[in-house]
């Protein structure tokens, strides 16, 4: 009866075993799977995670992922175009700051290399012309049409950089990869940076400018307005256009005096800005900047008015009567601008460029000027002028009017005078 009780308790005690065991391991199995289940679901969540910021990014259109290829083939093709003007960048004049800056001559020269090669190129040097620009021209056109395709342009930089810009168009978007490439200390070109956008909005102008305005961050993602504006001239200028652009407008362009932003002629010359143009008839002149530390008592009567007198057809008197004038001293005021007396505009950064020459029957000149603005507005023409001048016979020359055309004058701000009496 023992011995049976004992086999009862001995086969109890083996099933309980059996039974916790069986209990212990689905247990196991459960934890198992909870632990496989939670790592499924982060996973699932991270995937998730990318895929929404990636496309997040897509829609924002900036810093967006290189291709591989893409990226190689950038920095192949830019190093090797910067290779065919090494010997040019390597014996020019760099100076001595650490910043190079090198001289107009020296980037077109530069310019030529790339432009015997085959590149569609521009530099920075203002009023310059793109080479072989028909294809970018063409492919531009084609974009209009809604045709896809792809085109590089290039750009020589003041520093003996180089910009390469490949704009691509889908059919309905149009991005650019951009990369920059810079000189080394041992006058080898590195790679400073590569980057993928799309562009916000685009157009391709008659005149030939190709202005668009690349996505950039926005508030309240960054504190400050970013401007991502960009023009480039596509189809040239002429020789003539160029030549009277560099002698007649850009000396003066569009702040800090009023001779290319408002309407005056011969008879009607009150309205002129007389302190401020000082500076830049000045520069016109002699080639060097103004500087206001050789006038500290102001600007003495008889060189003020010769010079005024030399450009514009006045009198002194007339001068002493529009100009703010310290009769006591026999001088001029002058005023630098800053935040006193001028209000910064977009309109302001304007550069004026000829777009048209007309010989008239009186011996006259009449030149039609557009202003180009590559900031925010991103316009080929802000407003279009017609500016009236004479040249002599020993090649000098007097403004004798300016005409804003369309009632431009309604679309640009106020003029501010610098000195007010």
């Amino acid at each position: 009866m023992a011995l049976k009780k004992k086999s009862i308790l001995l086969i109890m005690a083996f099933l309980i075993g059996c039974f916790v065991c069986a209990c212990g391991k689905e247990d196991s199995i459960v934890d198992e799977s909870l632990v496989e289940d939670t790592e499924d679901v982060s996973s699932t969540e991270e995937i998730k995670s990318a895929e929404e910021e990636a496309a997040e990014q897509w829609e924002k259109g900036y810093d967006l992922p290189v291709d591989e290829q893409e990226r190689e083939e950038a920095e192949t093709d830019c190093k090797k175009q910067m290779e065919l003007y090494l010997d040019i960048y390597e014996t020019a004049d760099k100076g001595i700051a650490s910043n190079v800056v090198l001289d107009d001559q020296t980037v077109l020269e530069m310019q030529r290399k790339l432009k015997d090669a085959g590149c569609l190129v521009t530099t920075m040097v203002t009023y310059s012309n793109m080479e072989n620009y028909e294809s970018v021209d063409s492919f531009l056109k084609e974009c209009m049409e809604g045709k896809s395709g792809s085109a590089v342009i290039y750009e020589v930089h003041n520093d003996g950089g180089l910009g390469r810009m490949k704009f691509i168009f889908d059919g309905t978007d149009m991005y650019v990869v951009s990369t920059k490439g810079i000189w080394n200390a041992d006058n080898k070109p590195g790679i400073s940076y590569i980057s993928y956008t799309r562009l916000k909005e685009w157009k391709y102008t008659d005149k030939g400018w190709f202005c668009y305005e690349l996505c950039v961050p926005e508030p309240p993602e960054v504190s400050e307005i970013v401007d991502g504006s960009c023009v480039i001239r596509i189809k040239p200028m002429t020789e003539e256009q160029r030549e009277m652009s560099e002698r007649l407008v850009l000396g003066l362009g569009y702040q800090g005096q009023n001779l290319l932003c408002s309407n005056w002629n011969t008879e009607n010359m009150s309205e002129l800005d007389y302190n401020g143009m000082f500076e830049y008839l000045y520069g016109m002149k002699y080639g060097e900047k103004f500087n206001s530390e050789d006038y500290p008592n102001g600007i003495p009567k008889e060189e003020f008015e010769s010079l005024i007198m030399e450009y514009l057809p006045i009198t002194a008197e007339q001068i002493r009567q529009y100009a703010v004038f310290d009769e006591e001293n026999h001088t001029y005021d002058w005023a630098r601008l800053g935040c006193g007396n001028y209000a910064p505009t977009f309109f302001g950064t304007s550069l004026p460029e000829v777009t048209d020459i007309k010989e008239n029957d009186d011996g006259t000149v009449t030149l039609t000027v557009e202003a180009v603005c590559d900031m925010v507005i991103c316009d080929d023409a802000v407003i279009t002028h017609e500016l009236t001048v004479r040249f002599a016979e020993d090649g000098s020359f007097q403004y004798l009017g300016n005409e804003i055309l369309n009632d431009g004058i309604m679309h640009i701000p106020d003029y501010q005078y610098r000195i007010k009496e």
